[in-house]
């Protein structure tokens, strides 16, 4: 059987079909002759941006730009970012640059190269380039953020949800542990219905430990896709003296960002996502005004006036910084307003006809404010972390669809479903045929 294609029969018989029943027909247009040299001509051209969204032939040939297998549908485009063709190949350029220069280059040309390439990321985040600092991934520069913080006193306690990355949750708890601090939970209400909502429940929780100090707070959550109203939650919680961690390695390049409007002083950021970076890359955000609560990494003789010192990361992959710049280019060759309504179309796409299946429970809310392109789904309420996992292994086996078990929300286990640029709408049709299917049984 080749897991590249359903055998089924799906339930919409064409994908006009597919795309008028979710509420979505294509575009009336077609691009210009001129934009047909991809990437040189950027979407962002078009108004409104929910016309550039349908426009399936230009969509189709930005796909093209991915070198995707066919082994299978990858509905799992959350873990890390494809290159897309663009970036593949400036990364083996540079590569082959790196190893021909070797120790020549690392020594003499490297920092000032890697530099340049932190000033355009700051630039991009619209913060100072003295904030920024490269990370091999989200998950190191936020334990580096919880295991250096030093404000916490005995007594004191650090909060975090059960939405957070249990990495993250795992650093808080270790660092009360070693604080004599204690350690608060809250669960984030099932189903959310507002951002107000949400709001209300980080209210209610510090309101029920008023000793707390720390707060990890995660933007784009990676178990149901969750955006929380960061700005908001922070400035409650700065109003009451508490700092806040936030966890953004789901959010750059995937839903708008606003780095320096979060308000919060520590950010973890990750490149190779979103943005589409080679693999091995992230970044760590630390407000200048914030650097003191954060003590200098592992006895790192580094300035106390530098973020630098706050993360010893050793060698990192040369070649995977120098391709930074690519990345970013491709993103903004196709306009960051489309890439995010085009992965939010994508995902409103099955969504909105997986809501119209018995037995297919939706965990992550429609509003515009609340979701991305991630949202998780329970199949005949299964919660458990097994039953999860043979779901995932039979959308593998049985109708070749790639996507993932989340684990640690309350309510129970999921699965995640993430859309990515090089998905079109035939495969989240086919998502759509699974579930009718699978919910039936």
């Amino acid at each position: 059987m080749n897991p590249g294609h359903p055998p089924f029969p799906l339930p919409m018989s064409t994908r006009r079909q597919f795309l008028r029943r979710a509420g979505f027909a294509s575009a009336a247009f077609a691009l210009p002759t001129s934009s047909r040299a991809f990437p040189k001509m950027p979407l962002k051209q078009f108004d409104p941006v929910s016309s550039v969204v349908r426009n399936e032939g230009y969509w189709e040939e930005v796909a093209a730009q991915y070198e995707v297998s066919t082994e299978v549908t990858n509905l799992e485009g959350g873990y890390w970012g494809m290159m897309a063709r663009p970036v593949l190949e400036a990364f083996h350029r540079h590569t082959d640059r790196v190893n021909r220069e070797s120790s020549f280059y690392a020594r003499t040309r490297f920092d000032q190269e890697a530099s340049a390439i932190g000033e355009r990321i700051a630039s991009t985040l619209g913060v100072s380039p003295g904030e920024i600092a490269f990370s091999r991934n989200a998950t190191e520069a936020l334990q580096a953020l919880i295991s250096q913080y030093n404000r916490l006193e005995p007594g004191e306690t650090v909060m975090y949800a059960d939405l957070d990355y249990p990495a993250m949750q795992q650093a808080m708890s270790e660092l009360a542990s070693r604080r004599g601090a204690k350690v608060a939970t809250l669960v984030i209400p099932e189903p959310v219905v507002s951002r107000e909502q949400v709001i209300q429940t980080y209210t209610d929780s510090l309101n029920a430990h008023p000793k707390t100090r720390l707060l990890l707070l995660t933007h784009a959550n990676n178990k149901t896709g969750l955006i929380h109203p960061v700005r908001e939650i922070t400035a409650l919680a700065r109003s009451r003296g508490i700092d806040v961690i936030v966890d953004a390695s789901h959010s750059w390049g995937h839903v708008p960002l606003d780095l320096a409007g979060f308000g919060a002083d520590y950010v973890g950021l990750n490149l190779h996502k979103w943005i589409g970076a080679p693999l091995g890359v992230g970044a760590m955000y630390i407000r200048e005004s914030g650097l003191s609560g954060i003590d200098r990494a592992h006895g790192d003789p580094g300035s106390l006036e530098s973020i630098q010192s706050r993360l010893h990361t050793g060698t990192m992959n040369f070649a995977t910084i120098l391709s930074i710049p690519d990345a970013l280019d491709f993103q903004e060759s196709v306009g960051w307003e489309n890439k995010f309504a085009r992965v939010r179309y994508l995902r409103d796409l099955w969504v909105s006809e997986a809501r119209t299946i018995d037995g297919v429970d939706i965990l992550t809310p429609d509003d515009d404010e609340l979701v991305g392109a991630i949202t998780s789904f329970r199949l005949n309420g299964r919660g458990e972390g097994s039953e999860n996992r043979e779901l995932v292994q039979q959308l593998v086996d049985t109708y070749g669809i790639f996507t993932v078990a989340r684990t640690g929300v309350a309510g129970g286990d999921c699965i995640r479903v993430t859309p990515a640029l090089y998905n079109l709408p035939a495969d989240l049709e086919k998502i759509v045929g699974a579930l009718r299917e699978l919910a039936g049984k």
